[in-house]
């Protein structure tokens, strides 16, 4: 049997105090035992509830004392038990005494693994610690909390507290409260565990640890300064992205009564001949080629080798700059967090001194970072200190990624002081939208923070992990709509958008849209000319690209210019790449419609200006496009507004006859009656 990776005891609160946050107490506390059985299914789990109606637990038998303590799920490897039991909690009737409930969990892993589980042993409570704690029937509640501190350590045990507070009720005892918040930072303090406090349930998921991530260096050596000068750190991740669980493929060909059957695939690879079909050939006839210009160059593996860039590993000081002149907006990928080496005084304190002194003088270091021996890429990041304020923590550093040359994004917008005052806006119009920018701040004064980083989850990740539960029980079964607590992450707060609705109603006045007609070309599609005073009118306003907003418009303008013969070519280019545009980036074929507009107008131009040849051949082009890129609805879009090629009739040039007009898309994409 694999060894338990981490034994964790659940100590729940389920006290009348605690019944209006239970609802996200299960579904959090159920979602921990989900990811355990994605990432760690050789973990074990147990539960305890306090403030419960009913007594059963062992000390109770053994010693006496411990009421309305309860163990409901003795400690074993997760399993879909627990995750039931944890979806319906009973709702205690008395107040609960949190110092019972650990005392009980502490005494259930020590039964249960003493000196034989050499993984982690936690407990984590999760109260509002609103109820008075029974008092010692020897010393102070101080001493009583330091003995059993000092036990949890002894015996390589940890505990994480969990207080909820939020809006306090009128019976809640503000004297009693701040009794047992002395109490549990005790317990934080002599274990050096976490110790956090919520004001909303919704916080609770990203507080909850539900997914032990293990503690792995990217870099251990020195930070050099000079050649003669050098820290001993250590370097870790502080940040990365959490990807979805890797979903594997299998087979359902085995047997159904084969009792060994992995049902993995294997996938095998083979490469063959352009010539010969039925020719393997073996790793030492291929080679890679790589495009440049007309011509494939091929490039070996030995060459490739002796071509790569293979500095030496290590992390180097380059200078230091004033924090101003790196952007926030330049950091790139995850984030690293410096720390001296353990146990190094001479490091430490470097490393304090540095980091303080960078910290008094505003500035930031340059840093050039290669993690690995036979890394072929290096970073350059800019190294910010991060000072301690507790004395058992050291000062740190935190690093992040810069970009060189080639990785920045720089896009000209035209300045908003060469606009006339008419599109500035005025004071009032500035006074609305600080109004609503107060309104909607998510950290006010005074005020805790909402949707911390530390304490939101990933609503993604959230709703995989809750539809992964439900198909295990029925493969067959619907995906369930977003669950309410997922919904208070990813949309505004409806009460307050509500109490703020004249806020809002206010902006909306003050910069209220009116459509302005614009100016048609004179020309017509039927080939009449502008008048002389038609012209002198337009000629003040000239189209000199397609945009976004009425593409059509732009390119009837465009092409109807006559200052120079190379409009009309630009007009249909510009406009063939703005139909690509519209397509890619449609979803669910919301832009087919504007990009429809722009076929059509693109058609009437090509038959005008007597090059149906180009309009032909783009229509044939992007509906390959589309069948390759798996946009075929595009094509049965377009098939379904008759939208056919440039015969004959319409234009001379064509090669196309009217037949083959009518049915080019009907045949293409054929319609499903």
């Amino acid at each position: 049997m694999p060894p338990v990776k981490d034994a964790l005891l659940l100590l729940l609160d389920v006290g009348p105090s605690m019944h209006s946050v239970l609802p996200e107490i299960e579904k959090a506390c159920s979602l921990l035992v989900q990811k355990k059985m994605i990432y760690s299914k050789n973990d074990e789990v147990g539960i305890v509830l306090f403030g419960a109606e009913d007594t059963d637990n062992e000390l109770t038998t053994e010693v006496g004392g411990y009421q309305h303590v309860v163990v409901l799920k003795k400690i074993k490897v997760v399993d879909g038990d627990i995750h039931e039991a944890l979806l319906q909690l009973p709702r205690g009737t008395t107040d609960g005494d949190f110092l019972d409930a650990v005392i009980v969990g502490m005494d259930m892993l020590i039964k249960k693994f003493d000196q034989t589980n050499k993984g982690k042993k936690r407990l984590c409570l999760i109260t509002n610690a609103q109820c008075p704690i029974k008092e010692p029937y020897e010393g102070t509640k101080e001493e009583q909390v330091t003995i059993i501190a000092k036990q949890l350590t002894a015996h390589g045990m940890k505990m994480e507290s969990i207080i909820f507070r939020g809006k306090l009720g009128q019976d809640a005892n503000r004297e009693i409260m701040d009794e047992n918040d002395h109490l549990l930072n005790i317990f934080s303090k002599e274990t050096s565990t976490r110790l956090l406090y919520l004001e909303n349930p919704i916080s609770l998921f990203g507080a909850l640890r539900t997914r032990n991530i293990t503690l792995v260096t990217t870099f251990r050596g020195d930070l050099e300064i000079s050649p003669k000068l050098s820290i001993k750190v250590m370097v870790y991740k502080k940040t990365a992205e959490e990807k979805f669980p890797t979903l594997k493929k299998y087979s359902d060909k085995a047997p159904p009564n084969a009792q060994y059957a992995t049902h993995e695939l294997k996938i095998d690879y083979e490469y063959k001949s352009s010539e010969d079909r039925d020719k393997v050939l073996p790793p030492d006839q291929r080679i890679k080629g790589y495009p440049y210009g007309p011509q494939i160059v091929p490039i070996s593996r030995s060459e490739w080798d002796a071509v790569k860039f293979q500095p030496e590993k290590g992390v180097k000081l380059l200078g230091f700059t004033d924090s101003s002149n790196i952007f926030r907006h330049h950091y790139m990928k995850d984030v690293y967090v410096f720390l001296p080496q353990p146990g190094n005084t001479g490091a430490m304190l470097a490393l304090s001194a540095l980091a303080r002194a960078m910290k008094e003088m505003d500035k930031v270091a340059i840093l050039r970072c290669v993690w690995r021996k036979g890394q072929s890429n290096v970073s350059i990041g800019v190294l910010t200190p991060n000072l301690s304020d507790k004395e058992n923590i050291p000062d740190s550093f935190y690093l992040n990624v810069l970009p060189f040359a080639e990785d920045i994004r720089e896009f000209q917008f035209p300045s908003f002081s060469n606009f006339p005052a008419s599109w500035k806006p005025n004071g009032q119009q500035l006074e609305a939208a600080a109004n609503l920018i107060k309104t909607l701040d998510l950290a006010p004064h005074g005020q805790p923070e909402v949707l911390l980083p530390d304490f939101t989850t990933n609503p993604v990740l959230e709703r995989f992990y809750r539809f992964l539960e439900l198909k295990s029980k029925d493969p067959d079964v619907a995906v369930p709509p977003i669950d309410d607590t997922l919904k208070k992450i990813t949309e505004p707060d409806t009460d307050l958008l509500l109490q703020k609705k004249y806020v809002i109603d206010s902006f909306c006045r003050s910069f209220e849209l009116k459509g302005q007609p614009l100016k048609k070309s004179r020309r017509l599609w039927g080939g009449k000319r502008s008048s002389t005073n038609d012209v002198i009118e337009n000629a003040s306003v000239k189209v000199e690209k397609i945009g976004d907003l009425t593409p059509a418009q732009d390119f009837e303008a465009l092409i109807s210019r006559r200052d120079s013969s190379d409009w009309v070519g630009k007009a249909i280019n510009e406009m063939k790449n703005k139909i690509f545009d519209l397509v890619e980036d449609s979803h669910e074929g919301d832009n087919y419609p504007k990009a429809f507009e722009c076929l059509v107008v693109l058609r009437k131009g090509c038959i005008l200006e007597q090059e149906p040849k180009q309009f032909n051949d783009f229509l044939k082009h992007i509906c390959n496009f589309c069948r390759e890129n798996r946009l075929h609805s595009f094509c049965q879009y377009l098939a379904s507004k008759d939208l056919t090629l440039i015969s004959k009739t319409e234009a001379v040039d064509s090669d196309v006859t009217d037949e083959e007009a009518r049915s080019f898309l009907v045949e293409s994409e054929p319609r499903v009656e």
